[in-house]
């Protein structure tokens, strides 16, 4: 009866978990579509609303980089749920300042409250790690993905949508949907590690970024995996952040039809979780899967930066099918690497800092891609991904021996 009601509890932790990762992805998503609209009116031309919106999105990763290693330790010492709905709630109110708008530097101030408090990623899959078996996490990270692309697909088309009543509408959407989502979390999130578990204190060097990212690169079990995933965070958040603009530029699509090709990732999370990934975890490794997602997206890079040159939309959403699918595989098998590396007392301190280098490669990726888009060609950001997710295919294969 005990060991039931012990399966019970676990299942209902990972239901109410997997229900907060949905409002996470639909509530991130959301505001995708319309955020070169809402920059255009601070900004001259294509190439300064190109460089705003680069820069909005760096500065939210600056601010995630930031403050991911406290969060990581704030959640290993006093748990995940508290550190969820605090981040929740401050995601809901950087929300609400951007859609208010005004002037360029309250679209700033927004994102950077979002980011300060953006540690809702990391923390979700400290909990699951909590919940989970080390044999089980490669798939559950898998169902997070499928989970957040059911909201990431919903997301961009209900953005687009609201559009037309008013590019902010989106964005008080997220901002309800955010708040709703910490609502839930409050009253129905129960908490994932116990107190027996937890870190005994936090120290304020725990709290440096800078020195979380040297401690983190340490561990030799996941340097040189880390390494490779900062080589292939950097082009994607180039892509993320220049893909509408890149749209309005070359095919002079509207925020709807931006919101549908942004569901194509989603779509193809759901797609790759339930189909692919349950196969591919059959045959061959974490290590095998990830390298794998990254050649297809080397193959969507290729075919996006020939979309740059000939304008044609078709071999676009195809390159976005390619990174999609790689991107779906290559996330959840570089989680489960990551996590399967660690201890129990570590997961929300690593995996806080694999969030803070991913966000400082987000961080970076914007500014360059953007510059390359304005300064050079719409083509380069498409060719430094070719670039560097090669020399990261190369790192993981010949540096990390994770079987």
């Amino acid at each position: 009866m005990q060991v039931e009601l012990n399966l019970y509890k676990v299942y209902i932790k990972k239901t109410n978990g997997l229900i907060t990762v949905f409002l996470t992805g639909l509530g991130l998503t959301i505001v995708s579509p319309v955020l070169p609209f809402l920059v255009k009116t601070y900004t001259s031309g294509p190439s300064g609303q190109a460089t705003a919106v680069t820069l909005l999105t760096s500065i939210y990763a600056l601010s995630v980089f930031l403050a991911a290693p406290v969060l990581g330790a704030l959640s290993d010492r006093y748990g995940r749920r508290p550190v969820l709905i605090i981040s929740l709630i401050g995601s809901a109110f950087g929300y609400f300042i951007f859609g208010l708008g005004g002037a360029l530097w309250i679209l700033f101030l927004g994102r950077t409250i979002e980011g300060l408090t953006g540690g809702e990623i990391s923390a979700i899959f400290a909990y699951f790690a909590d919940i989970t078996s080390s044999n089980e996490r490669t798939k559950y990270f898998g169902w997070i993905s499928a989970v957040v692309g059911v909201g990431t697909a919903l997301g961009p088309i209900i953005g687009g949508e609201l559009a037309t009543f008013g590019n902010s509408v989106p964005m008080y959407a997220g901002t309800v949907i955010t708040l709703l989502n910490a609502i839930y979390g409050y009253f129905f999130m129960p908490e994932s590690l116990e107190k027996s578990r937890r870190s005994s204190s936090i120290s304020v060097r725990e709290l440096n970024p800078f020195i979380q990212l040297s401690k983190v690169f340490s561990f030799k079990s996941v340097k040189w995996l880390l390494i490779a995933g900062f080589l292939v965070w950097i082009p994607n958040g180039s892509l993320q952040a220049i893909f509408s603009q890149f749209s309005i530029d070359t095919f002079a699509w509207q925020p709807i039809f931006i919101g549908l090709t942004f569901s194509i990732i989603g779509v193809l999370d759901i797609f790759s979780q339930t189909i692919i990934m349950p196969r591919l975890l059959k045959f061959l490794t974490d290590k095998k899967i990830a390298l794998l997602g990254m050649i297809s997206q080397i193959i969507g890079f290729i075919l996006i930066s020939i979309s740059a040159l000939t304008a044609f939309y078709f071999v676009f959403i195809v390159g976005m099918i390619f990174f999609g699918l790689g991107d779906s595989v290559f996330g959840p098998s570089f989680n489960g690497m990551l996590s399967k590396s660690l201890s129990d007392s570590e997961q929300g301190h690593i995996l806080g800092g694999a969030q803070s280098i991913q966000s400082l490669a987000r961080l970076i990726g914007p500014i360059i891609g953007g510059q390359l888009y304005s300064v050079v060609s719409h083509t380069t950001p498409a060719i430094m991904g070719v670039v560097l997710i090669g020399i990261s295919t190369l790192v993981l294969s010949k540096k990390h021996r994770y079987i």
